[in-house]
């Protein structure tokens, strides 16, 4: 097979579409024939040569992907070759064919087309583990996502909706908080020109957000506690603004705050808290919301992966609104 290579950890142009051992299905796998794989800012860290995959992984990048499963190992049930299904993965994602654990297969939901269901794996189980499971999020609570245009962001917007909460997002251009609106944000911040926590403020008589969603870290960590409402929960994704801060424990406790930080990559299949839980609670949740057109897929580009740079730059780009997804056809 194809897949996509790292010459030297560095800029984009060092990615190749170059020969790569075939994958082989192990107990309890299948390979798939990729057609689609999601590009996700993980991707560009390991690109760079800051983000290893785990140990035992594939170092083909790539954390999700669609397409139609074209071989079963042993021990397998449950899914036929020739099933259209999409995947959260390990590694892997950039290339022809990829092995993966059953536990982490997702069949397409209704009404979403096979290379559009790769924005999904990702997003879904991200939002989803971090949103209703560990913060539970509930019907007419407030809830607040920066980086409302991300393909994070935008899928977040839509649950939370679907959830009954209030939703309130950052974003950096007033294109993007327009777009964010459209999928249901009630309260829009442009976090360059406002000072997020009095909108906020503002916005919700002073009540804030019960349950934020950040993927910025320690730059916003004494902003997001200022924003959070008592018994308010705070659920950090990434760490664009840095992964090292202070904590001022003395304000967490005085609003009875939880602050969670969980990424999906390491995680073990098995067990309470796995890949395989998340995945069946995606399943059994989310996707009948997307079936019921409350949640959609945000792609803002489909890109061939001959041409994987490009996408690693539209990624980075401000004006990028949603997913940026990489096709094999």
């Amino acid at each position: 097979m194809y897949a996509i290579s790292v010459k030297n950890p560095g800029e984009p142009e060092n990615m190749e579409w170059a020969p790569a051992p075939d994958p082989v299905p192990g107990t309890g796998e299948v390979i798939i024939d990729v057609a689609a794989a999601g590009v996700n800012r993980a991707d560009l860290h390991q690109r760079q040569g800051n983000y290893p995959p785990p140990a035992g992984a594939s170092l083909i990048i790539g954390l999700e992907c669609s397409g139609t499963i074209s071989q079963l190992g042993s021990g397998v049930t449950g899914w036929e070759i020739g099933d259209r299904v999409c995947a959260l993965l390990t590694g892997g994602g950039y290339a022809q064919r990829v092995a993966v654990p059953i536990e982490q297969l997702l069949p397409i939901p209704d009404g979403v087309g096979l290379e559009e269901a790769a924005a999904l794996p990702e997003a879904a189980c991200t939002v989803w583990s971090n949103v209703a499971t560990f913060a539970k999020l509930t019907a007419g609570e407030t809830f607040l996502v920066h980086g409302g245009g991300s393909g994070i962001g935008t899928h977040a917007i839509q649950v939370a909706k679907a959830l009954g909460a209030r939703v309130a997002v950052t974003a950096g251009t007033e294109e993007k908080l327009e777009a964010c609106r459209t999928l249901g944000a009630d309260i829009t911040i442009n976090y360059k020109t406002t000072d997020f926590v009095a909108a906020l403020g503002e916005q919700t008589g002073g009540h804030g957000a019960d349950v934020i969603l950040d993927i910025m870290g320690s730059s916003y960590l004494d902003k997001n506690i200022s924003a959070l409402a008592a018994d308010g929960r705070i659920a950090v994704l990434g760490f664009q603004g840095g992964a090292r801060g202070e904590l001022h424990l003395a304000r967490l406790m005085a609003k009875r705050g939880t602050i969670h930080a969980a990424g999906l990559r390491g995680r073990p299949v098995h067990g309470e808290s796995g890949k395989a839980a998340i995945v069946r609670d995606v399943t059994k949740h989310l996707w009948p919301m997307i079936a019921d057109k409350a949640v959609k897929p945000v792609v803002h580009a489909y890109v061939p992966v001959t041409e994987a740079a490009a996408a690693h730059r539209l990624l980075d780009a401000p004006g990028t609104m949603g997913k940026v997804i990489l096709t094999m056809s």
